[in-house]
């Protein structure tokens, strides 16, 4: 999985672009030579169209969406990866967990605390040009938006996670929501998801 996201995909990069196009305007006079305005109006053209399509892709209901949230399950392709019985479990704090709290508190109220998570590589904050893998929590049928995986645990699962999701599959595996108040906290059980980079399934 690419650590960023090109700069194409970048969300701020297309008004930054007409914006340092509108700037230049100031400089680019009515009267200034033809071999300098037209290529510029053509290229100013260029961006307004580009923003324009980028904005209405961005609103075209997709699932995950750009961000990597998920709006349901249904549908998708969900393997399982179980909790894999050893002695030293695999259980990794989910990270960023304290922007979402509500949504934990409702993921906590429907589902118990006690669940599972689906993980939704490609992930990321708004403006952030990082790439992540998100952590949805989906106890209780409505998928809600926990965090993502700490650096540590992208760095060992992201590869194989995102193999799966290029194939339109997405992982699923347990959760537990620590703590009886805020600030919660969420642990992930990932013991299963070395199985499957190692079955290729």
């Amino acid at each position: 999985m690419p650590r960023y996201k090109p700069l194409l995909r970048w969300e701020p990069f297309p008004y930054l672009l007409v914006l340092v196009l509108l700037l230049v305007t100031g400089f680019i006079r009515p009267d200034a030579p033809a071999w300098v305005l037209w290529p510029f109006l053509v290229l100013l053209i260029a961006a307004i169209g580009y923003v324009v399509v980028r904005f209405m892709l961005d609103r075209r209901p997709a699932n995950p969406d750009s961000w990597g949230d998920l709006s349901t399950v249904d549908g998708l392709d969900i393997v399982d990866a179980g909790a894999v019985e050893r002695e030293l479990r695999t259980v990794v704090p989910v990270d960023d967990v304290q922007r979402h709290q509500a949504a934990i508190d409702l993921a906590r109220l429907h589902g118990g605390v006690t669940q599972e998570a689906v993980l939704v590589p490609r992930a990321s904050r708004w403006l952030s040009p990082r790439y992540r893998v998100g952590v949805q929590l989906v106890g209780g049928g409505r998928p809600r938006h926990a965090g993502f995986l700490r650096q540590d645990a992208q760095d060992r699962w992201a590869p194989a996670l995102d193999a799966l999701r290029t194939e339109g599959r997405y992982v699923r595996v347990p959760a537990f929501i620590t703590r009886a108040e805020r600030p919660y906290g969420v642990e992930l059980d990932l013991s299963g998801v070395d199985g499957l980079a190692a079955s290729g399934d």
